[in-house]
């Protein structure tokens, strides 16, 4: 069974590397609250059970990292992550000269080649003075053998859809989204009255409704209110019915996930924002188009297709 760990949220992959390195290295291995880290997520303390080997088990201090993307198909090579790397450096030095390292664990959900795995480690070496030996990288194969090995593991880190952040899919809105950045609304023809007016309550009392702050509805008001002509323009073409189906279920689908998981994201702020980080990881079409997918966004919460409506007052 493979799992999506791209739609587990930073907390739970953490969890699963703890429960995970529980089972590899031992019941001691501690993890960490949440906040700075300083280059550790988790340690152990002590002579390894199984790993790199039962015959061969590291001994000392071995500090465990853990690096999760919300990405599809993302892998050790790509600049964001030599990136990352570039500022963890600083901080495993520092261990290493405290004498608070002796070997060192990094795990990300991502694809890890032989070559990039032997690169890398090679670099870390070099510039913290650990041996290479003592230094390992493990990536999406790993976690999938390991997890068919312990399948308790994934229970006791609780891998299930129930569990799961909000998450939602970009590849429909990725279709819109290109579209829409090709569309030159100047073609259309003008008119003085608006036969598609929205009907919507007013904007301050869905804020407060969905406990929207009052600085961050105003900055996106700001913003985005008016890009969002261009969006409606574009749905309101009878070609473009194929791209307003797709619409209808992006924001079914998303409707429906900010529901369920509501509860952790408490502010419709923090809603907002995660999706915005959650789609530019996943999808470069999205993340190429930042301000349309943005405004794409707003026009969803603003046309009341997003957000709950529920004692809403009448003006």
């Amino acid at each position: 069974m493979k799992y999506a760990y791209e739609d587990l949220g930073p907390d739970q992959f953490e969890h699963l590397i703890v429960c995970l390195c529980n089972r590899l290295l031992g019941i001691a291995t501690q993890g960490f609250a949440a906040g700075p880290d300083g280059g550790r997520d988790a340690k152990f303390v002590g002579k390894t059970d199984l790993f790199p080997s039962i015959s061969s088990p590291w001994t000392g201090i071995t500090i465990i990292q853990a690096k999760h993307t919300n990405g599809y198909n993302k892998s050790f090579s790509e600049p964001d992550f030599g990136r990352l790397l570039k500022k963890e450096i600083p901080k495993i030095k520092k261990l290493r000269k405290a004498g608070q390292l002796d070997n060192y664990i990094l795990f990300s959900n991502r694809r890890l080649t032989a070559g990039k795995q032997t690169e890398i480690q090679s670099n870390i070496s070099k510039q913290c003075d650990i041996p290479e030996s003592s230094i390992s990288l493990r990536g999406l194969n790993d976690l999938e053998i390991w997890l068919k090995s312990f399948p308790e593991v994934a229970a006791m880190a609780k891998l299930d859809m129930v569990d799961s952040p909000l998450s939602v899919s970009s590849d429909d809105l990725a279709e819109v989204i290109e579209a829409l950045a090709s569309f030159n609304a100047s073609t259309l023809p003008t008119s003085d009255e608006d036969k598609n007016e929205i009907i919507r309550i007013p904007y301050a009392d869905k804020n407060k409704i969905n406990n929207m702050s009052v600085e961050y509805a105003k900055n996106l008001e700001k913003k985005y209110l008016s890009e969002t002509k261009e969006i409606k323009d574009f749905l309101s073409m009878p070609e473009n019915d194929r791209f307003v189906r797709l619409y209808d279920d992006i924001v079914d689908d998303f409707q429906l996930k900010i529901i369920a998981k509501r509860k952790n994201h408490q502010d419709f702020d923090s809603v907002i924002n995660y999706l915005f980080d959650l789609l530019f990881a996943r999808d470069s079409v999205l993340k190429k188009n930042q301000k349309l997918t943005k405004t794409m966004l707003f026009y969803m919460y603003w046309n009341c297709d997003i957000g709950s409506e529920e004692n809403a007052s009448s003006k």
